[in-house]
C-alpha cells in the first residue's frame, strides 16, 4: 500500500467507531444527494469510500430489490462500522481502493462518492477508474453533507483558490477524467457536483 493509501487508512481507522455519532443527523441530506442520481429500478450502483455506509439505505431504496448496490472502502474499521450498523443488509460491503477496483468495465449505471474526492491521492487517475466501471452515459455524484466554506470553518482552515472541489478545478478535472458536470452546488447544507460519463 503507497504512503498515501496508509495516511488515509489511518486517517479513517481513528474515526470510524464514533463516525456516525458525529454527524447523527446526515441521513437526509444523504437520501436527497442520491434522488438527484435519478437511479431507476434495477439500477447498479457503486458507492465508492462508502465509508460507514450511510449512503446504502437510500441507495437500495432507489434501485430496489431487484438492483445491485455495492459499497467499496480502503478502511477495514469503517467497513466494520457499517455492519455494526445494520448497512450490509442493504448492499454488498467490499474492502476496495478506488484506485484499482475489482470490477470489470462498464459494471454500474452510476457512482456516489461522499466526502471522497478530497481523499484522492491522485485524482485524475482515480475519476478515471470510476470511470471505466460505470456504462457509457452513466452518472457519477460527489457530494459531502455540508459545503466547501462550513467543511473548511468546521477544520478551521481557510478555503484557498488551489481547493480541488471548487468549480473552476473540478469541472476540467473531470472533463480530463472522461465526465462531463451537469450540475454544481456548493451551500452550508450541502456540496454536490454530478457528472455523466462521455463515451
Amino acid at each position: 500500500m503507497s504512503d498515501d493509501h496508509t495516511h488515509v487508512q489511518e486517517f479513517f481507522t481513528a474515526r470510524a467507531a464514533d463516525w456516525d455519532r458525529r454527524f447523527p443527523d446526515d441521513g437526509p441530506a444523504y437520501a436527497a444527494a442520491v434522488a438527484e442520481l435519478e437511479l431507476d429500478e434495477g439500477d447498479r450502483v457503486l458507492d465508492a469510500g462508502c465509508g460507514t455506509g450511510r449512503a446504502l439505505p437510500s441507495l437500495r431504496a432507489a434501485v430496489g430489490a431487484s438492483g445491485v448496490v455495492v459499497g467499496a472502502d480502503l478502511t477495514p474499521a469503517m467497513l466494520q462500522a457499517a455492519v455494526r450498523a445494520g448497512r450490509d443488509r442493504d448492499g454488498r460491503l467490499l474492502l476496495a481502493d478506488v484506485a484499482a477496483l475489482p470490477f470489470r468495465p462498464e459494471s454500474f449505471d452510476a457512482v456516489f462518492a461522499a466526502g471522497l474526492v478530497a481523499h484522492l491521492p491522485h485524482p485524475g487517475d482515480d475519476l478515471r477508474e470510476l470511470r471505466r466501471v460505470v456504462r457509457p452515459g452513466g452518472t457519477l455524484a460527489l457530494f459531502h453533507p455540508i459545503g466547501r466554506a462550513a467543511l473548511a470553518a468546521r477544520q478551521g482552515r481557510r478555503l484557498t483558490p488551489d481547493d480541488l472541489r471548487a468549480e473552476p478545478n473540478l469541472r476540467p478535472l473531470l472533463a480530463r477524467s472522461g465526465w462531463h458536470m451537469t450540475a454544481y452546488t456548493d451551500e452550508d447544507v450541502r456540496f454536490l457536483a454530478l457528472a455523466v460519463r462521455q463515451d
